[in-house]
């Protein structure tokens, strides 16, 4: 049996008029608001793919020499930089490239970001299809309202980039089984290797056309042909997009042991990385969608072992579960690494509704009941994460505590202080100060800074708002406050947001 003779011919017509309903209001959420932040509250690690695509416009060197991340993280903003460039220049705002302060490319970069997010929207409608129409509304309804990807959309970072291309690659990998050729399988390594060219751990998308292509018994040439066009495509790729990798083999070999030196196996007393990951996606998905991905997933297990479809929903239920074994057992843990999955699990979870419920014919329910079953299904799914969504946009208006600080240190720190932030608080300009980032300031060697003039110190910790629950950092803090003078204090109240922020004086 054929994967169009196993779905409904009534449910293959996609709803034109919904899914560009859905696409605009992807696009409103990930666009509304792109430029709050800027530049006192930048995400983490913007300043890096900014400052390293500068540099490279300003030496003519496409080496960006800082290997955290891979090549095509800083060439896909080239192009929009440069543009950036000559429009300023056009408008008089600057007339060398020195001139250009790197405030200034943060909101183009990051439409970059958001372009590329809703473009996943549509992607994963697509991917969807191969299920129904029905399937592919909820799907996409689903992953256009949810927070976490939302949110992200807001940055110039490597996190929606890499989901988009690991979502082409499972759509090119569902493609390429259908059509059973070299070719396509081709293409589907190709965008594996993009994948891999943004971020490093989206090297495992490989594995959604490797397993394709040893998967579709009827292959052209054969199935281990196709495995060895798509390894090439996906290195192909890679290299092309990553050049350095290899033009520069010492710095990248050295840059990537570094990395990989924060990311070893994860202390145990830091607890589960699984319960963390699974527990955030609990969160922004909400309660009912979760669910209804869990369920979606333990579908999916089913076909992949019974069938009918058995290539699709391998692919579907494999990669979200091998990508959270890579991600739960590193040192560093972050709740956007967990974002490639989110668009397999809103399929998952529109399976779960339409799939599961049209199981009830098999009791001779009728279709009025079962039908509002599905529509109270896609409301609880929806609503959550929707509401969540709009919060976060609605707060992004808000007056924040990095925004304060970051005032008060243009204003009262001398040029060329020192200011070192703890957890990214604020994004001081480099331009006027000597910034550092520090993940916990009550470490730090006093004796060392007080040799250096006019050093401010901006602490950003939890337990500065709840000394009950963290009583021991806070007393590591109590130091820290009682060594150097606090000369001001920003909390959240009112309509301003944002965490507590205290900066103090070296002395």
């Amino acid at each position: 049996m054929t994967e169009r003779e196993w779905r409904e011919a009534v449910d293959l017509k996609p709803a034109t008029f919904w899914l560009v309903t859905v696409l605009v209001v992807a696009a409103v959420l990930r666009f509304w608001r792109l430029g709050a932040g800027i530049p006192h509250a930048l995400g983490v690690d913007e300043h890096v793919i900014v400052e390293r695509v500068l540099a490279i416009m300003r030496t003519g060197d496409f080496n960006p020499h800082f290997f955290d991340y891979p090549g095509l993280a800083y060439y896909l903003h080239l192009p929009v930089a440069c543009l950036r460039f000559v429009v300023g220049a056009l408008r008089g705002e600057w007339g060398s490239l020195a001139d250009a302060p790197s405030e200034a490319f943060y909101l183009w970069g990051r439409t970059v970001t958001a372009t590329l997010g809703t473009a996943t929207v549509f992607l994963v409608h697509q991917i969807a299809m191969r299920w129904g129409a029905r399937h592919a509304l909820l799907a996409t309804a689903l992953f256009a309202v949810m927070p976490m990807h939302v949110r992200e959309s807001h940055f110039l970072l490597t996190d929606v980039p890499a989901t988009f291309f690991v979502t082409l690659t499972f759509l090119l990998s569902l493609r390429a089984h259908e059509m059973t050729s070299a070719r396509a399988f081709a293409w589907a390594g190709v965008a594996a290797g993009l994948a891999t060219a943004t971020k490093y751990p989206a090297g495992i998308a490989l594995l959604l056309p490797l397993v394709a292509a040893w998967m579709t018994l009827f292959a052209r040439p054969s199935r281990l042909a196709c495995v060895v066009v798509t390894i090439g495509g996906f290195a192909g790729a890679y290299l092309l997009a990553a050049p350095y990798t290899v033009l520069d083999l010492p710095g990248f070999l050295n840059g990537f042991a570094y990395l990989v030196s924060h990311y070893r196996d994860r202390d145990p007393s830091l607890g589960s990385g699984w319960l963390f990951y699974l527990g955030y996606l609990r969160f922004k998905f909400g309660w009912p969608a979760a669910l209804l991905a869990g369920c979606g997933f333990g579908l999916g297990v089913v076909r992949a072992i019974r069938g009918p479809g058995r290539v699709r929903w391998t692919l579907l239920v494999v990669f979200p579960l091998v990508f959270l074994w890579s991600i739960a057992g590193r040192q560093l843990i972050y709740p956007r690494y967990s974002l490639p999955m989110v668009p397999f699990l809103c399929v998952l979870a529109a399976i779960a509704v339409v799939s599961g419920v049209s199981l009830l014919r098999r009791f001779s329910i009728p279709r009025t009941p079962r039908t509002i079953l599905i529509v109270a299904l896609t409301v609880a799914a929806l609503l959550p994460p929707a509401i969540a969504s709009i919060q976060y946009l609605r707060d992004l208006g808000r007056p924040t505590t990095s925004e304060q600080a970051y005032a008060w240190l243009l204003t009262h720190a001398p040029t060329q202080a020192r200011v070192v932030v703890e957890r990214y608080g604020v994004m001081p300009p480099t331009s006027k100060f000597r910034v550092d980032h520090v993940p916990n300031a009550t470490r730090l060697d006093l004796d060392a800074l007080r040799a250096d003039k006019d050093v401010y110190l901006v602490l950003n910790s939890v337990a500065l708002d709840a000394p009950q629950a963290h009583p021991r950092a806070y007393q590591a803090y109590r130091a820290l406050l009682e060594a150097c003078p606090e000369l001001t204090r920003f909390a959240p109240g009112g309509r301003t947001v944002g965490p507590t922020l205290v900066i103090l004086k070296v002395q």
